[in-house]
């Protein structure tokens, strides 16, 4: 929560590198490539700075930012929302970012079926009621399978120039590392989890024994959660506000998906064309060696096949041609193609996406592409 304070160097003393904020934001994503969490929470996101780099997770499809300071959030919100290349090229995943303003001593539905759920230096700020309802309202009400929590740890105080009681200003308090750890195991203990301590911010050589300067506890759940218990106590009434939301185009949307597999088909039928075209021009130079001759002569080359000839060769060998000044790419033939082939799954995924959408011949099993300038430029 506290960024700002730890993020430069502690002078004469110690220098983080990376910076502290740094090392504890490279754990969490360390910990999300580790299990995959489709959902993920950060209760007292402050500046949205984790949520950011989260989102570029690619097994991440829900983010949620809860802060009691809706001021900060909206200072770098704008961070979260979609770029124009995410417009142009859709993920395959869906995403979607929600900011909400409130408390965590307050249970709120939007806050449920969570994966991991993260509270970054964020206890330390919290007054003694709403230490107290915290346990409850994160470990009891949200039950999520993962809890990380990091805090200051205050064993390493005595290092850091300029600190006499606590690192901020807004702390309430500083837990050495046997509170913390007290703590942690007691509401693991109430709430059926599991807990192992570690942290971030190593000590100076020789100073080991303080520890790391933030000590973190990772919590797992022991036991699924059940639907019962999942809807236990569950509230009809929504507490937080909500500041900012933001939907991310998505192969997953038909919509989005349609135009990908459009623009896909059409270069790679661009691209099939022009291989055929550049073949008969090389077949046909090897015979012509005079220009004048070889425009006169290029067009009947290319009426090499008739219709009915032609739909045989796209049934039979899927191999495109030419029909007067339109180029005959079989639909078989651009499916087999990787990325279109991804894009759609199945051939009759295909046909569907592209009806309409794309100009194909009388019986729809191939993309009609025109040659004339082609010709032209030939």
């Amino acid at each position: 929560m506290d960024k700002t304070f730890q993020e430069e160097p502690f002078p004469g003393i110690i220098k983080f590198t990376p910076p502290l904020y740094k090392q504890r934001y490279q754990f969490i994503k360390d910990l999300v490539g580790k299990y995959k969490p489709k959902k993920v929470a950060d209760l007292g996101c402050a500046d949205c700075t984790l949520l950011w780099m989260l989102k570029f997770c690619s097994c991440i499809e829900v983010l949620a930012g809860l802060d009691i300071c809706a001021s900060v959030m909206k200072e770098k919100m704008h961070r979260l929302s979609p770029l124009p290349v995410d417009y142009l090229q859709p993920a395959e995943r869906s995403l979607t970012v929600t900011l909400h303003h409130g408390s965590v001593a307050h249970k709120d539905p939007c806050m449920l079926g969570f994966d991991l759920v993260t509270c970054i230096e964020l206890i330390e700020h919290l007054e003694e009621s709403e230490l107290k309802k915290f346990p409850e309202v994160v470990f009891g009400f949200m039950a999520p399978s993962i809890i990380v929590i990091s805090t200051p740890n205050s064993e390493f105080n005595p290092l850091l120039p300029g600190v006499t009681l606590f690192r901020h200003p807004d702390h309430k308090f500083e837990w050495n590392r046997a509170q913390f750890q007290s703590w942690a195991l007691e509401t693991a203990r109430c709430y059926d989890y599991s807990v192992e301590f570690t942290g971030v911010g190593h000590p100076p050589t020789g100073m080991e024994n303080v520890g790391f300067c933030t000590q973190i506890g990772v919590f797992v759940r022991k036991y699924p959660q059940t639907s019962e218990s999942a809807q236990c106590e569950k509230p009809s009434d929504a507490v937080y506000k909500t500041v900012f939301k933001a939907v991310y185009p998505s192969l997953k949307d038909e919509k989005y998906l349609q135009n990908a597999v459009v623009s896909e088909v059409l270069l790679t039928a661009q691209i099939i064309k022009q291989s055929l075209l550049d073949r008969l021009m090389s077949e046909y130079e090897e015979f012509n060696d005079d220009l004048t001759e070889r425009k006169s002569k290029i067009q009947p080359s290319m009426n090499c096949f008739s219709e009915d000839l032609g739909k045989l060769v796209v049934e039979k060998s899927m191999e495109p041609f030419v029909n007067g000044n339109v180029t005959y790419i079989p639909l078989r033939t651009i499916f087999s193609f990787p990325k279109v082939n991804r894009l759609c799954g199945t051939f009759e995924k295909l046909c569907k996406l592209l009806a309409g959408k794309v100009m194909l011949n009388s019986d729809g099993s191939a993309v009609m592409l025109s040659t004339e300038h082609e010709n032209e430029e030939n």
